[in-house]
């Protein structure tokens, strides 16, 4: 079985890549990538007491997906959405496991507030006004694949544009050295079930064998293969070449997904 899905809009953020409109031509090999610290807005769409709250990796899921929802001219409130993420705050467990080893042994409520892994979707209600259904998920070094098939699958079930935002930060040590995540990236797409007028790129997606695409720039193949949600860059390239094309992402070996791209324009 195959999902397919219009692609409407695309949020991009990681280090030397600012946003997807400036992602664009190092995605298509039209300018050179050049790495540079991750810079991530404060979430002015949320109270000021809330964006006190915030760590990191909300902060990079509620930019990517803004983002996607922006380029597309959606109402992100109207959008069903599927969060997924290897880890999600990382900064916050470590904090918490150092508070739980401490003698003391005393949570910060902000801490606690944001332990559980569907924080992101709760701070997206509140900065979107959405009250449209959010599904978390994670699936370790496969959370990209997995929440692809996710949103492509609620597309085309219920029939709903779908905003898919996947995000990874790094851990603090001792923790790195288990799970190096080598800096925060995210990525979101906004997923319709019908073209319009501002549709990127028809996708479709189905199960395969074949290895993974990588990407020809070194720094950022390895991003693609540090990051779990990175593991999505092929496909954003594709959709920057603007021509049909066939990806393969990494998913849960064996299996890999096979992604078909027709620019709509």
């Amino acid at each position: 079985m195959k999902f397919a899905a219009y692609l409407d809009g695309i949020g991009l953020l990681g280090p030397g890549l600012d946003n997807w409109h400036a992602a664009q031509p190092m995605l298509a090999g039209l300018a050179p990538y050049e790495p540079r610290p991750l810079v991530v807005p404060a979430p002015q769409t949320l109270p000021p007491a809330e964006r006190r709250r915030t760590g990191l990796s909300i902060r990079i899921a509620l930019a990517v997906g803004q983002e996607a929802c922006a380029n597309g001219q959606l109402d992100a409130k109207r959008m069903a959405a599927v969060f997924s993420s290897s880890g999600a705050d990382n900064d916050n467990c470590d904090a918490l496991c150092q508070a739980l080893a401490s003698e003391d042994r005393q949570v910060s409520p902000t801490r606690f507030h944001n332990s559980v892994h569907n924080a992101p979707a709760g701070y997206w209600g509140i900065a979107a006004g959405a009250m449209t259904p959010a599904t978390v998920l994670c699936a370790y070094d496969a959370s990209f694949g997995a929440g692809l098939l996710e949103a492509m699958a609620q597309v085309m079930v219920e029939r709903v544009g779908t905003l898919l935002i996947t995000y990874d930060m790094p851990y603090p040590e001792p923790m790195h050295a288990k799970r190096p995540l080598p800096t925060a990236f995210g990525i979101a797409l906004a997923l319709m079930p019908t073209q319009s007028a501002r549709s990127l790129a028809r996708i479709e997606v189905g199960l395969t064998d074949a290895g993974p695409d990588e990407l020809a720039e070194p720094a950022l193949e390895v991003l693609r293969r540090t990051l779990p949600c990175a593991r999505g860059l092929p496909l954003l390239q594709a959709v920057a070449h603007g021509a049909d094309e066939q990806v393969v992402l990494d998913y849960l070996a064996p299996l890999r997904l096979a992604v078909t791209v027709a620019p709509c324009r």
